[in-house]
């Protein structure tokens, strides 16, 4: 299931001369074409796929997961530049939208302990300033909401490590006929977790999902039939997974790590 089609600019000449529109994958970007429901962003640090990841999340109002919406966060002033000036073809609307960057894992984990730390305060208030019929009605709702939380994320979120936690919250988060976009999302995950990502990523794929999702790992990019364009190259082209650089490069060092430990 493909939600988003495709994205290009609006217009072929007179973009600023300002950053991202500088990177040369951006000032070269022909059409962007999403025809898999997984698409992988791959290339270099600095080659721009994770701001037209954000750039797409801003165009197709992706929630994030983190503490701050993509509408807000200043980091992402760049992206909503980019997103100004470009089209977004779309099929059928999804039913959900999700921006899952690695490093709000940590921020949306502080976001659950505080809703809970503030549902449980007031909790503590109804029950001290309210009395008869409206007091148990105020107090039911509130730790219903709590219990809701704690049922669906933990009682301690903290209790697993930054790997778990990230999965877990992908599996909650991650729900039927959703368009969904992930940067990096091998960060905080060991080469095992990483497989098993790759399970949920088949097992959403399967409930009319789609994915796109800029990363480095070799192990991510190996999802079969997922798309895979490379930003090394320019404009930005199509490859197959036996071409990525990265997965090359981790091959031969895995064959002879000698042979590069040498020359550092």
């Amino acid at each position: 299931m493909s939600y988003l089609r495709s994205i290009r600019f609006k217009r072929r000449g007179g973009l600023p001369k300002e950053f991202p529109f500088t990177l040369p994958a951006v000032e070269s970007m022909g059409e962007l074409g999403f025809e898999s429901p997984v698409t992988f962003l791959v290339g270099e640090n600095g080659s721009g796929k994770s701001t037209v990841l954000e750039a797409i999340a801003v165009g197709m109002e992706c929630p994030a997961i983190g503490r701050l919406d993509v509408n807000l966060d200043d980091m992402l002033l760049p992206a909503r530049s980019l997103a100004a000036e470009l089209v977004f073809t779309k099929s059928l609307k999804p039913k959900r939208r999700l921006f899952f960057r690695a490093e709000d894992a940590m921020g949306f984990t502080l976001r659950v302990k505080d809703n809970m730390a503030e549902l449980k305060d007031m909790e503590r208030h109804f029950d001290k300033t309210l009395s008869g019929e409206g007091r148990k009605r105020a107090i039911g709702s509130v730790r219903g909401q709590r219990l809701a939380l704690q049922n669906r994320y933990g009682e301690d979120p903290d209790s697993r490590s930054h790997g778990e936690w990230f999965l877990h919250m992908f599996n909650v988060r991650v729900l039927e006929n959703g368009l969904y976009l992930m940067d990096e999302p091998e960060t905080p995950l060991s080469p095992t977790h990483q497989l098993s990502l790759l399970s949920i990523l088949k097992e959403k794929v399967n409930q009319s999902c789609q994915f796109i999702i800029a990363t480095h790992s070799p192990i991510l990019m190996a999802l079969p039939e997922a798309e895979i364009w490379n930003f090394d190259k320019y404009p930005i082209e199509r490859v197959s997974w036996e071409d990525v650089e990265h997965v090359a490069i981790t091959k031969a060092f895995l064959n002879d790590p000698g042979s590069y430990l040498r020359h550092l």
